[in-house]
């Protein structure tokens, strides 16, 4: 899935400007599909150029006009058909769980900050979520309770395995470390070899 299919499937919910998706980026996707301007702005170009949506200015106050972007019939069948066709893989990039695999060559006082900031993270991720998903705030799809419920559960998770397995890290020495990843490599390759 790629921003201006999501895009897209942000507008058949409802027509919006730029702003508007970003802030929906933020809020609603935030634990599991980031994007910013950057992509958004030449996303939306790119689909009212395909004829997938069109774009109308609104007349602002002492500011530029907004351009609101609206879904076509064209677009709505060009979303479906990428729903259908998009393999359903959840994907992980996890730029602190890099830093983990290589924790015996972190600080450890760093370490400890480390960790304790990814479970507040966690904690928070879950505090965000929560507050987007409630029913009664705003008129929520079964599908994004689905997504919320999802990302929550996730959060909660990842949260209680770093306060439970924190130890790992934090006990093993540097040198042992080391020895048992170069075993570990070592008897990788040589299964390689055969």
């Amino acid at each position: 899935m790629d921003v201006k299919t999501l895009c897209l499937g942000l507008l058949s919910l409802n027509e919006a400007c730029g702003y508007e998706l970003k802030r929906n980026f933020e809020s609603r996707f935030k634990h599991f599909f980031a994007a910013g301007y950057g992509s958004i702005y030449p996303a939306l170009a790119n689909l009212a150029a395909a004829g997938l949506v069109n774009c109308r200015e609104v007349p602002q106050d002492g500011r530029p006009a907004r351009k609101v972007y609206e879904i076509t019939e064209a677009g709505r069948a060009h979303f479906q058909n990428a729903l259908g066709k998009t393999p359903p893989i959840h994907k992980l990039r996890s730029d602190f769980l890099v830093a983990m695999y290589f924790a015996d060559q972190i600080d450890e006082n760093k370490l400890q900050l480390l960790l304790d900031k990814q479970i507040s993270e966690f904690h928070g991720a879950t505090v965000h979520i929560e507050r987007f998903a409630q029913p009664q705030s705003t008129s929520i799809s079964a599908g994004a309770q689905f997504v919320a419920g999802f990302g929550k559960t996730v959060a909660q998770a990842a949260a209680s395995y770093i306060e439970k397995n924190r130890h790992i890290l934090e006990c093993r020495p540097a040198a042992k470390l080391t020895e048992n990843h170069d075993q570990i490599y070592e008897s990788t390759t040589n299964e390689e070899r055969l």
